[in-house]
């Protein structure tokens, strides 16, 4: 699968070559979800999931063609939804062996300091990643699981580890520190890591190639709001602050998480209602956000609840709202100017009311929303601000298999291009692979078949 020469491209924006596929793998502490990437046409050739692996009651769902095949069995661990998977793929299709699997892409969630780029995985990598397992305790040993049993099954295609926290390891370390005693921070590996991002590389640069600017010339914030959410702060294509940190839950109000909150409160939580670690993270984690005010946290049914008058889902939409705003105001001073604020994810991709909500009042910023170009529904990324503001706003639908997809590309094509032969499993990662420069740019989307959906949020 080689680097096709500009003249030489069907589509002038493919950087890679007319034949090949990409199988992407997100696995989770109980789910597998599967996505067949065109890494060229951008396109989902198929995609699937597999949940409540270890329960009795596994729901199966496997789409192509237009049509989706659901079957419900008991799954009994990764290893067996991995081979239930391929067989859907043999029998459904589209059958691996002629859809030219050229890499196996998996979404790893903590790279730790360790990763800072996507890596051809082998033994050494596989253990690194599990190391960094008390990082994520939930994501990593999941992720780690889905690997081995894919290198397992699927032994003569590279597989690439890209990590959700690759595109922060940018961040000046006036953003990525924490002002905590120095050795224990060291020793413990406490320091702002940042999530989603591989969401917040691709929609930043798709804002660059839908404007048809130069990436390093835009100052952008990206708001990826979804039951998860983030922001980051990105100029010139390099991250330099986002809104999560050591873990997923600080920064933005989130689904069912805190967001920023005074550490404080877990000490006075500890000594006044005795509760216990576990409890105190269940609490921050699942019970709080925007279902902890209001008891839903679809935003669907949040604004029902608001119309019907419901003073709680009402708080609750405000709190939100006002985080966003503070963190636009910060990522303002961060960089200095702002030419485009960039929404994406679920709630940000499809909530006119919540987009429309956080920039209200900013005109005198350059930043406002046209409502009837808000109002829009649309798979397509566009700018929804009035020609006159400053500042664009911007729906920008991420596309984070197609990401994953294409940076696991580069990495196997950046092997060959080394003239070192791809062996299974690859010779370990050097310490240039731990620490180099923050990922390629991924190569521009054909206009055309439809896009694979989003992965969920950590």
């Amino acid at each position: 699968m080689t680097v096709l020469p500009e003249h030489e491209r069907s589509n002038p924006y493919s950087a890679y070559g007319a034949h090949g596929s990409v199988l992407v793998m997100n696995s989770g502490s109980s789910s597998l979800k599967y996505q067949l990437v065109n890494p060229v046409g951008g396109e989902a050739i198929a995609a699937g999931t597999i949940e409540r692996i270890g329960e009795s009651n596994g729901v199966i769902k496997h789409r192509f063609a237009g049509n989706t095949t659901t079957r419900e069995e008991p799954v009994a661990d990764h290893a067996e939804a991995l081979r239930i998977a391929l067989s859907l793929f043999d029998d459904v299709g589209p059958r691996l062996a002629d859809a030219n699997v050229y890499a196996v892409g998996h979404r790893v969630v903590h790279g730790g300091a360790t990763f800072s780029r996507p890596v051809l995985v082998n033994d050494d990598v596989e253990r690194q990643i599990l190391e960094l397992a008390p990082l994520a305790p939930l994501h990593n040993p999941a992720n780690v699981t889905g690997i081995s049993v894919a290198r397992e099954l699927l032994p003569d295609v590279p597989h690439v580890a890209v990590f959700d926290t690759a595109f922060f390891s940018s961040l000046p370390e006036a953003a990525s520190t924490y002002a905590l005693e120095k050795e224990t921070a060291k020793k413990y590996g406490v320091r702002r890591y940042g999530f989603h991002g591989t969401s917040h590389h691709y929609v930043s640069g798709k804002v660059a190639r839908v404007l048809g600017r130069r990436l390093q010339d835009l100052n952008i914030i990206v708001l990826h709001l979804g039951n998860g959410a983030s922001a980051s702060a990105v100029r010139g294509g390099v991250a330099v602050d986002t809104s999560m940190g050591l873990t997923p839950l600080e920064g933005l109000v989130m689904g069912t998480r805190t967001g920023d909150i005074d550490p404080a409160v877990i000490f006075h939580l500890a000594r006044n209602a005795n509760m216990s670690i576990d409890e105190l993270d269940d609490l921050f984690n699942k019970r709080s956000g925007i279902k902890g005010l209001a008891g839903e946290n679809d935003f669907r049914a949040l604004h029902e609840l608001i119309a019907a008058g419901d003073e709680d889902a009402r708080l609750a939409l405000d709190v939100y709202i006002h985080r966003l705003r503070k963190y636009i105001g910060a990522y303002m001073a961060v960089l200095g100017r702002i030419d485009v604020i960039a929404f994406t994810a679920g709630v940000g991709e499809n909530d006119d009311i919540v987009r429309a909500q956080v920039v209200e009042g900013l005109a005198g910023l350059g930043i406002a929303v046209d409502p009837e170009r808000n109002a829009v529904r649309s798979k397509e990324p566009r700018v929804i601000s009035p020609d006159w503001t400053s500042t664009l706003v911007m729906v920008v639908p991420t596309m984070e298999e197609l990401a994953i997809a294409r940076l696991s590309v580069e990495i196997v094509e950046e092997t060959e291009k080394a003239g070192r032969p791809v062996t299974f499993p690859p010779a370990a990662p050097t310490a240039g692979a731990a620490t180099g420069a923050a990922e390629p740019e991924a190569a521009p989307d054909a206009q055309g078949p439809a896009e694979p959906e989003a992965t969920p949020e950590s």
